[in-house]
């Protein structure tokens, strides 16, 4: 696939590494002359020049890009250039960053593909790092709703029941289980849960503490998960 990142600051670059990473083509754009080097030196197609005017993003060719990635710390810029990727028919992802608030995620959200908060996801790495192994964030969905992978233990109340025996509480839902070390995989009813086992579930943040009773068998960290 061909992707269009606006911004070739820390986030622009890192995620430009993984989609090539992956074999994905990727193209930069970025007016500092210094992040246009650093990301030249890198091996990267750097278009220098301002991704908010609708003539540098046309020498990206959006006509054949899957999506744009507006990726700078200026919401204004980003929201431009989505904008005009919308009009090329690309997927579009906007970065948002400062002044982090409810009501300019909805006003962004209902024109873009997608909205991502860097920072937010930095916090999700915290957390994971706080709360230890048995229980890993994966995403915030929503401001109401996180995934997360937890792990089976020995104290699990679920240890040596089946899959179709796991009774999660309302707004949670279970997609995925994985043996051990094994990959991820679609719940099989059948499957019986063991010790190291992984299971993927989506909830709600006022029932994250009672799926983590109920997977994890541990409560005294349980209120940690209700913050991201």
């Amino acid at each position: 696939m061909r992707f269009v990142i606006v911004g070739a600051g820390r986030v622009g670059l890192r995620t430009a590494r993984v989609l090539r990473e992956s074999d994905h083509e990727v193209v930069l754009i970025e007016h500092d002359d210094s992040a246009v080097e650093r990301a030249r030196n890198a091996g990267f197609e750097v278009i220098a020049g301002d991704g908010a005017l609708e003539d540098t993003l046309g020498e990206a060719d959006l006509g054949a890009a899957d999506a744009l990635a507006a990726l700078t710390g200026d919401l204004n810029d980003n929201f431009v250039a989505c904008m005009v990727a919308k009009e090329h028919g690309c997927r579009t992802v906007m970065r948002i960053d400062e002044d982090y608030r409810e009501e300019i995620y909805k006003r962004y959200a209902q024109d873009v593909d997608e909205v991502i908060y860097p920072e937010r996801l930095g916090a999700i790495a915290a957390k994971n790092a706080l709360l230890g192994g048995n229980i890993r964030a994966v995403a915030d969905i929503a401001h109401n709703l996180q995934l997360v992978e937890l792990a089976i233990t020995d104290s699990s109340p679920m240890r040596g029941y089946s899959l179709s025996e796991l009774e999660l509480p309302a707004k949670s839902r279970l997609l995925a289980h994985g043996k051990g070390d094994g990959p991820l995989a679609v719940p099989d009813p059948d499957q019986t849960l063991e010790l190291d086992d992984s299971l993927v579930v989506l909830a709600d943040f006022d029932v994250l503490g009672d799926v983590r009773s109920l997977v994890v068998g541990e409560t005294d960290r349980a209120t940690a998960l209700g913050g991201a």
